[in-house]
């Protein structure tokens, strides 16, 4: 006799083979055009669009509360895959998968664990390692900052390989690291995040990143407006203030909600836990005319060969979520 999970699942595959559905994304609180998390989703989608020529759903949440409400709806109106942005959908996503079977959802930075979800998790580490090379070259005061959003481990993770990196190209440096808030307003508080970024300017600080969705706009603001540099994430964020952006470690949201819309649509979808860093392409920093200037010879050459250690293994960059606080502060 077949128990109830394994009839779930074989009831999910032979869903799975039918003509592919229109698919949708739900972006995390701070909207779609926040300039970094979200916003890097939708261009994700909207390449789907244009390369393909089909439609999809969006929503916009204001508030967590939100998600489960809009989940369910996609799914009822016959959605699939429906994409959440960020880790707030979790709990709302582990209630609605189970009531949907033939509907493929996906979940951008948190795991849900359900056959019919694929969740897509980032080693943050490894970017801001990189990234944090490149701002302990570029700093000539020997103190850099670290502006994050809410207070929770994928952030916390971000800080430390920040610091590790940077303290892996000056030993000596001073990293500042403040976050926003406890609760998802962080993601949505410019004038907080510029407050933030003066508090580090104000102690010596001339290279801060962000890592704080929409909060981040005003840290970068903030430096640009102190001729100081700022670090942007998530997206290339290179360009809102050229030449006073060092660079961009780019999460490739993008990249998970293209790949994900399109491996529905040739039938090639796929459940389970996908685990993105560099060597995955999940994860990259960003040279362009914006910030060329800014970027020597030897810093490139730097950032590169930190790269390749990360991937080939002879780096290891720690994780602060899985092993324990950071080693370095």
């Amino acid at each position: 006799m077949i128990d109830r999970t394994t009839l779930f699942a074989i009831l999910f595959c032979l869903l799975a083979g039918t003509a592919a559905a229109k698919p949708a994304v739900i972006y995390s609180v701070g909207g779609k055009f926040d300039g970094s998390f979200n916003e890097a989703a939708y261009v994700g989608a909207e390449r789907y669009r244009e390369e393909t020529g089909a439609d999809y759903g969006e929503f916009e949440i204001a508030a967590p509360a939100q998600s489960l409400q809009a989940l369910k709806t996609f799914a009822q109106r016959g959605f699939s895959p429906v994409v959440a942005i960020g880790f707030n959908h979790a709990s709302a996503l582990a209630e609605v998968a189970p009531l949907f079977p033939g509907t493929r959802f996906a979940i951008v930075d948190a795991v849900v664990e359900a056959p019919n979800v694929q969740s897509i998790v980032f080693r943050e580490q490894e970017g801001s390692y990189v990234v944090g090379v490149l701002a302990a070259m570029a700093s000539s005061s020997g103190v850099i900052g670290f502006v994050g959003g809410m207070d929770i481990p994928i952030i916390r993770r971000f800080a430390c390989g920040y610091i590790q990196g940077a303290r892996s190209a000056d030993k000596e440096i001073k990293v500042l690291v403040n976050m926003t808030g406890p609760t998802p307003a962080a993601w949505t508080d410019p004038g907080r995040g510029a407050e933030l970024a003066r508090s580090q300017i104000g102690q010596g600080a001339d290279v801060i990143i962000q890592a704080a969705g929409g909060t981040g706009i005003g840290v970068l603001q903030a430096a640009a407006d102190a001729k100081v540099l700022g670090i942007g994430t998530d997206s290339n964020q290179n360009s809102l203030h050229p030449g006073r952006v060092l660079t961009s470690m780019r999460k490739r949201v993008d990249v998970a909600v293209y790949d994900n819309f399109m491996a529905a649509r040739d039938g090639t979808w796929q459940s389970g836990v996908q685990v993105l860093g560099l060597a995955e392409g999940g994860l990259d920093w960003v040279l362009d005319d914006d910030n060329d200037a800014l970027i020597t010879p030897q810093m490139e050459e730097a950032a590169q060969a930190a790269e390749e250690a990360i991937v080939s293994g002879e780096i290891r960059v720690h994780d602060a979520s899985t092993d324990g606080p950071c080693p370095v502060k």
